[in-house]
């Protein structure tokens, strides 16, 4: 069930499909179920995203990024299905500042790139501009991936789960991204109860290493 919060961006997503047309996507999470978090979406055509999937690219975006200092990650990029997607997403907090979700925008470039690359091919060659990482901090990354963590874990009895059970939870943070920030292995680890060699042997096992 949607966290009641949430509701208010339900037009501010359908504003924003309209605004950019049928090649903007949005999506609305709610983080109180990462693995299911998808809870809204219009446009769901431009990267096949449906309501109960879990989340993929924001905090892979974020980290990627260097950090943020802002609850928001603007102006990535990723490949879905052949498209090239330009991705932003805006974290939601409530009242206590407590992250409850993530307003999503994927915006399929594919049809622009090609005119672009179509226009660049009368032009002269143009020197490419070097991508330089913001040099900021990690602290809304961290909070939001560690928020993540205890998310995933929450519904479950860890000391009661299977192997096969933690390789699963193992996987899917994986799958996005959360094993990316320094600490994580650690948090992950104390969640479940185990040492951290234990969290590392299950992702050798989850990236086929083993």
């Amino acid at each position: 069930m949607m966290n009641p919060k949430l509701k208010s961006y339900i037009p501010v997503a359908d504003m924003i499909a309209q605004t950019w047309g049928a090649e903007c996507e949005v999506v609305l999470h709610d983080v109180a179920d990462p693995e299911h978090s998808v809870v809204y979406v219009v446009n769901g055509h431009v990267t096949g995203r449906e309501i109960g999937q879990g989340f993929e690219h924001f905090v892979k975006s974020a980290l990627e990024q260097g950090g943020t200092n802002e609850d928001f990650v603007a102006n990535d990029f990723f490949r879905k299905k052949g498209k090239l997607i330009r991705t932003s997403s805006a974290m939601i907090r409530d009242d206590e500042g407590k992250l409850i979700g993530a307003l999503c925008i994927n915006i399929d470039m594919t049809r622009m790139l090609q005119q672009a690359e179509y226009i660049q091919s009368f032009l002269p060659q143009a020197q490419e501009k070097t991508t330089v990482k913001k040099d900021v901090s990690p602290d809304r990354v961290e909070d939001m991936v560690f928020s993540l963590i205890d998310n995933i874990l929450a519904d479950c009895e860890t000391a009661a789960l299977s192997r096969e059970e933690r390789i699963a939870k193992i996987r899917f943070m994986d799958t996005r991204g959360i094993f990316q920030l320094k600490g994580s292995i650690e948090q992950v680890a104390e969640r479940l109860g185990v040492n951290k060699v234990t969290v590392y042997s299950y992702l050798d096992e989850v990236r086929g290493k083993r």
